[in-house]
């Protein structure tokens, strides 16, 4: 008898949460669909919906049907002309970041001896603020590993901003090796050489390159230990990079040689019909958009010398000279010297 009981109360337990199951299953399905209808607009289909802040909104561009009216303004209600009045009237802290070891969620006591009103702090506490100033500093950092970690995000930020990367690029690297450090990737290697090559795998990601060589130069390992470790990694993460395009490195080596916009379109449209060809496959990107420069500086009169756009590039002379010949024999371009 009892074990009749037991078997029944389980059955009745198994239904409980099968309906339990559906009902949130039902409720997740109701969900998606007023989302769909929201941004979607039921008269016409159309998914281009403007927000009106003056009337506060939503409006279908194509056909000009009011979706919904009278919505909730998320922004602040305050407004700013400048930073240090969007400073002062802001009420929250700066965004979550990767490149700090706590992703910024700690808190930092000000190394300027003044409280919220800004008024001087009396010598008398400027003693204990030193203190706990001391014990943050501290206690932010709570073991070995997290040290580590600190390390190795200031000198990507060191890395970084050495090479003038834009934020987007530093904050991939950040991910990237916390991926590596999530997956143990580190041990037995420096962090230096995980940090470098975490770096150049965000360079390639966000279509920014950097050549081995630039990053070994503001590095503190070899080039040799950067591509060893970087393929380490990217086979370990399955990283899916594509191969660097000559056509990324034409609008920084432009700007390093100061030459027009007209130059650089000129260059990229060279670049492709080059691609087009293939007459990139199996050659070094910069080495290709050295010469495709060199050629759209002769073809728009605003000529470089060979070793000035070997230097700006970082290839040498001889590799512009048998980029551009083979350019301009398989494109046809007529090169007047």
């Amino acid at each position: 008898m009892v074990e009749v009981e037991r078997v029944r109360y389980s059955d009745t337990s198994e239904r409980e949460k099968i309906r339990a199951m559906i009902k949130a299953r039902k409720e997740k399905e109701k969900d998606t669909e007023v989302e769909k209808a929201k941004v979607q607009c039921p008269e016409c289909g159309s998914r281009n919906l403007v927000q009106d802040y003056e009337r506060a909104e939503l409006v279908c561009s194509d056909c000009g049907l009011v979706v919904d009216a009278e919505f909730v303004d998320e922004g602040p209600e305050w407004r700013a002309f400048d930073h240090d009045q969007r400073m002062k009237r802001s009420r929250v802290g700066a965004p979550m970041t990767y490149t700090i070891h706590d992703k910024g969620l700690s808190t930092m006591i000000d190394w300027r001896n003044r409280d919220s009103y800004g008024k001087s702090i009396s010598s008398k506490n400027r003693a204990q603020l030193y203190r706990l100033r001391k014990w943050q500093r501290r206690i932010r950092v709570s073991n070995a590993t997290e040290r580590n970690l600190a390390f190795a995000l200031s000198e990507l930020d060191r890395m970084a901003s050495a090479l003038g990367l834009p934020r987007t690029v530093r904050e991939t690297a950040a991910v990237v090796y916390r991926k590596a450090v999530d997956k143990n990737l580190i041990r037995g290697r420096s962090i230096e050489g995980v940090a470098a090559a975490a770096l150049y795998a965000a360079c390639r990601q966000c279509s920014v390159p950097r050549t081995l060589d630039e990053i070994g130069e503001v590095s503190r390992v070899s080039r040799k230990e950067i591509g060893r470790t970087y393929r380490f990694i990217s086979r370990e993460l399955s990283l899916k990079l594509m191969p660097t395009s000559p056509i990324d490195y034409v609008p920084r080596f432009c700007s390093g040689l100061n030459l027009k916009g007209e130059v650089q379109s000129r260059g990229v449209e060279i670049l492709r019909q080059a691609s087009e060809k293939e007459l990139t496959s199996g050659r070094g990107p910069t080495g290709v958009a050295a010469a495709a420069i060199y050629i759209a500086s002769i073809l728009c009169g605003e000529r470089r010398t060979q070793r000035e756009v070997a230097d700006v590039a970082g290839v040498t002379e001889v590799t512009i000279r048998n980029r551009y010949k083979e350019l301009a024999e398989e494109l046809d371009i007529e090169i007047i010297l």
